[in-house]
């Protein structure tokens, strides 16, 4: 079965399962609700792979459900996630296996395309209001590239939902994720056995831990006619694309760990074998150049807003001796922050900016941290970091004071423009628009310690909130 295949027949699967006319119950792949290319490429590719082959003893379909809570697939998805429709287009159209899976890589042609095979937590969600009659439902998950999910039940360890889809209890069977451990999935001995289980910080990509777990499980096999290997290379190729950008072609200092070396040779194996050409005739770099590309250009056609929402993730802390609850929303942008700035049409209005975003209904934070990655004027990984409290002062502000005094490991000092661009913006202008306490608490800083991602950010800012 092509790639396309298994995703249009996976999309047909979830609206019988809604219809009440599946056999048996699927078993959805759900990735973070960042759906980065990572999280988004992870869930499909495990999908496929373990579709109708996990449990061994009972097999069951899988069904990979894109975690956008306002993106249904289709030409806005296209829009949004540019990248992953180039990585979709250069792993199955590059030539197509089947002559109708052609597709061109524009919003007319290949927004079409997603609208037919892919399923989001949007369209999940409205799908459930054009059922006859109002129901809950409970289904099994397997959680790729996070552990958490928003919404949990108390008592019941696993067991959840994701925002915008609250009719939906899943069940997590399963999880593949290298982010640290959020103590939400039940250990090994009380999940159903045969399912995954690996939470494992540190690699740069969770597409490395899919294609190690699948290996170990002997799911990449194919049987040995040239069309089920072309199929198996389809997907290996989409599988390479995330452990490529995030280890950006494994050059990124402190992130490529073994598995993600192994992983990317195993699956540049399974892509050359397929077509009988060597590593040299299959261009690897040009596919990864063409992918990151397309990811360095995704923000040209979005507002703002867009910009902060586009790769967004968010936490609840509680403070340990009050007992007060904090809301963190943490924003990751390819592009350098004067760029969003001057996007924004100035300081004051990039401000006001993440003010209006903080408020929005589906967001309600107390915090927002924007965190910008983009290679510098010298050529040098670049991080900046940029946090705004929704306060003056309280125990949001207390919180980032926190972080601060112990985030001396990142390296942050005052902020001065690294991106070489020449736009009509003042360092000293955005730096007394971005540093300031009235209104609002914000500050903005370089962060010097390029290697550490949202990944160990994330994670002392929350602590330094729990602590108070």
């Amino acid at each position: 079965m092509t790639l396309l295949q298994f995703l249009r027949q996976a999309r047909q699967l979830h609206l019988q399962f809604l219809a009440g006319a599946l056999p048996e119950p699927p078993i959805y792949v759900l990735g973070n609700p960042s759906a980065d290319l990572d999280s988004i490429i992870s869930a499909i590719v495990y999908s496929y792979c373990a579709n109708n082959r996990v449990p061994p003893t009972t097999p069951r379909p899988h069904i990979p459900l894109l975690n956008l809570s306002n993106v249904p697939a289709g030409p806005e998805l296209y829009r949004l996630r540019p990248e992953f429709v180039e990585a979709l287009w250069l792993s199955t159209g590059c030539p197509p296996l089947r002559p109708e899976e052609q597709f061109d890589n524009n919003s007319q042609s290949a927004g079409k395309l997603l609208g037919e095979h892919l399923v989001t937590v949007a369209d999940f969600a409205r799908s459930l209001k054009e059922l006859p009659t109002t129901k809950k439902i409970e289904a099994d998950a397997v959680m790729v590239d996070w552990n958490a999910m928003q919404h949990r039940v108390e008592g019941k360890p696993g067991y959840g939902s994701v925002s915008g889809l609250e009719e939906v209890t899943f069940c997590t069977v399963g999880c593949i994720d290298h982010h640290a451990d959020e103590h939400f999935v039940p250990g090994s001995e009380d999940l159903p056995s045969e399912q995954p289980l690996v939470i494992q910080p540190g690699p740069g990509s969770c597409s490395s831990l899919i294609t190690s777990e699948l290996q170990k499980r002997g799911l990449w096999t194919a049987s040995q006619d040239a069309s089920s290997t072309a199929q198996i290379a389809q997907v290996a190729k989409l599988a390479l694309a995330p452990i490529l950008i995030d280890t950006s072609n494994l050059t990124a200092k402190g992130k490529v760990k073994d598995v993600d070396i192994q992983s990317l040779e195993f699956l540049r194996e399974l892509v050359c074998g397929a077509t009988s050409e060597s590593a040299v005739e299959w261009n690897m770099d040009s596919f990864y150049e063409r992918i990151q590309d397309a990811k360095k250009n995704s923000l040209n056609l979005l507002t703002p807003e867009e910009i902060l929402d586009r790769d967004f993730k968010d936490w609840i802390e509680t403070a340990r001796s009050s007992g007060q609850t904090v809301k963190l929303g943490f924003c990751s942008s390819v592009k350098p922050i004067r760029w969003i700035i001057e996007k924004a049409g100035g300081s004051q209005e990039f401000l006001a900016t993440v003010r209006r975003f903080a408020q929005m209904e589906d967001k309600e934070l107390d915090m927002v941290v924007v965190m910008t990655s983009f290679t510098s004027a010298e050529e040098q990984h670049t991080r900046e970091l940029f946090i705004c409290a929704t306060q003056e002062s309280g125990l949001t502000v207390d919180g980032i004071k926190k972080f601060i005094e112990e985030s001396s490991s990142l390296g942050l000092v005052e902020w001065t423009s690294l991106d070489g661009e020449s736009v009509d913006l003042v360092d000293a202008d955005i730096r007394a628009s971005l540093n300031g306490t009235s209104e609002v608490w914000r500050h903005l800083w370089v962060q010097t310690n390029a290697t550490a991602s949202r990944k160990q950010v994330a994670p002392m800012l929350r602590d330094a909130v729990a602590k108070l």
